[in-house]
Order: structure tokens, then C-alpha cells, then sequence
């Protein structure tokens, strides 16, 4: 199987793509004249967090893209998987999964309300599991396809435990399911991977990350680059596998990494997970 010249006409499922990272990546696949159902629970203005799911549509389609905004929490499995029905109906299919949605409380063990951590293991274990599960039989009819996952390789140094185990859990469960469905479908020929970023990138999760600044971070555009090209690449090609977004543009021949940074010349904070 040859690489795709780009992303036009797949069609694409994106978790919490009404802001951040998910939006980055549909507005970038969105420039190559895909289809994108914009998968999030923000249907009306948030107080303290910018766009909604039809904010977020009318830029996809301003970048020349197709949208179908979904209003869907994706611990409700029935969500889901109506969701994933209508996608199907109005695009004819799916190809491209990428669960970005993920919930994020940086607490010490003796802090943390459990209801919070409930709340992150609902949306990063569950929710990554139920979304892959309801549009793995679209997937296995698409030509090429991917399911990316927006997780960390496994890094089982207690450091990234000590300050917050319970994030860790939460997040690590993603990195999990990359490596439990790639073995699953590894001879179904769906590629499994996951992404991760080598520095913090500015979005609204910021507000969680204590004493972390915007000027020291990226714009969630080198994401989506990446994300591009692995979703550009045959299936079969790689999977199983954690990508880090800098290492792989690099690897595609991008040296310019100060067009991604909120200020460029500022020195860069390495993102959670990373040694």
C-alpha cells in the first residue's frame, strides 16, 4: 500500500475536537478536503473554555473541509454509538479515529477528590476504549485505516507517579489501549498508535499545570502536522508504536520548530512523560 497524498475525503472521528489539539488536527485534515465529525460534549459556550462543537465545525469548514458536529460524552456507550452511526450514515463510513478527549487533575494521592479520578479513568481508559470498539466495524471496511490515540509511551519511572499517580493511571490507560488494540488488529491491518507531544502545548489544559506559562509552550499546530503524516501513511506500515510530534517532523525533514512556538526564542517546557 502506497502513503496517501493527503487526507481528502477520508473521513475522520475526532474526540474533543471543539478546542485544542482535536481541532487542530481536523482543521489540518480539514485543509485537504476531509470530513470531520466533531466528537465533544460542548454544545453550548462554555464560561471559562473557548468553542463549541458548531464553532468548531464552521472553522473545519472554512479550512475546506466537511463537519458534522456531535454533541456526545463519551463514557455514555449509547452516545457513542449513536454518534458513530450518524457519522457513518452522512460520511459513508469511517477511516480515521483519533481520541484526543481527555481529562486531566494533577493532585497528589492524599488530594485527590475520587470523584475526579472516576472522572479521568470514565473519559481516558473507558472513553478510548468505547470509541475504538463502536467504529471498529467502519474501520475494518476502510482502506487505510488508523486509530491515533493522543497518549504517552509508558514510562514506569516513579517520578511521573509521585506527584500525581492518579493522572498517571488515568493517562497511562490510554497508552494501554494503543498496545492492546494494535496486537488485536494487527493482522486486520487497522494501524494503532499513539502521539504525544515533546513539549507542553498551550491549550485550555494549561489552567491544570501549575506555575506552567504559554510563552514556554507550542501551539498545538505541531500536533496536528504530525498527526498528519502518520495518518497519511499506509496502515500496514506502523503500528503499535508511540510517536513523539517533533522527532517525526524532523524525520519528514522539518528543521523550522520556532513557527510552532507562542514565542519564539522563549525556552520550551519538556511535556509530562518525557525523560
Amino acid at each position: 500500500m502506497s502513503p496517501v497524498a493527503d487526507l481528502r475525503d477520508k473521513r475522520l472521528f475526532i474526540t474533543g475536537a471543539s478546542r485544542g489539539i482535536g481541532l487542530a488536527i481536523a482543521e489540518r485534515a480539514a485543509r485537504d478536503g476531509a470530513k470531520v465529525a466533531i466528537v465533544a460534549k460542548s454544545a453550548k459556550p462554555h464560561p471559562r473554555l473557548p468553542g463549541t462543537i458548531y464553532t468548531a465545525a464552521e472553522q473545519v469548514e472554512e479550512a475546506g473541509g466537511e463537519a458534522l458536529p456531535l454533541a456526545v460524552d463519551i463514557r455514555d456507550e449509547g452516545a457513542v454509538a449513536a454518534a458513530v452511526a450518524t457519522t457513518a450514515e452522512r460520511f459513508g463510513g469511517i477511516d480515521i479515529v483519533v481520541n484526543n478527549a481527555s481529562a486531566i487533575f494533577l493532585a497528589s494521592t492524599a488530594t485527590l477528590p475520587l470523584k475526579r479520578f472516576d472522572l479521568m479513568m470514565a473519559v481516558n481508559g473507558r472513553g478510548t476504549l468505547c470509541v475504538s470498539q463502536a467504529c471498529l466495524p467502519h474501520l475494518l471496511e476502510a482502506d487505510n485505516p488508523h486509530i491515533l490515540t493522543l497518549a504517552p509511551p509508558p514510562n514506569l519511572d516513579p517520578k511521573w507517579f509521585r506527584d500525581h499517580t492518579g493522572y498517571t493511571m488515568a493517562k497511562y490507560a490510554m497508552s494501554l489501549a494503543v498496545i492492546g488494540l494494535a496486537a488485536e488488529l494487527a493482522g486486520a491491518g487497522v494501524a494503532v498508535n499513539g502521539l504525544w507531544p515533546r513539549t507542553v502545548i498551550a491549550t485550555a489544559a494549561l489552567a491544570m499545570i501549575p506555575q506552567v506559562r504559554a510563552e514556554n509552550c507550542r501551539k498545538a499546530e505541531i500536533v496536528a502536522d504530525a498527526a498528519h503524516c502518520l495518518l497519511c501513511r499506509p496502515s500496514r506500515e506502523a503500528t503499535g508504536r508511540f510517536f513523539i510530534d517533533e522527532e517525526l517532523l524532523r524525520g519528514q525533514g522539518v528543521t523550522d520548530f520556532d513557527r510552532y512556538a507562542v514565542q519564539p526564542g522563549a525556552p520550551l517546557l519538556p511535556d509530562l512523560f518525557l525523560d
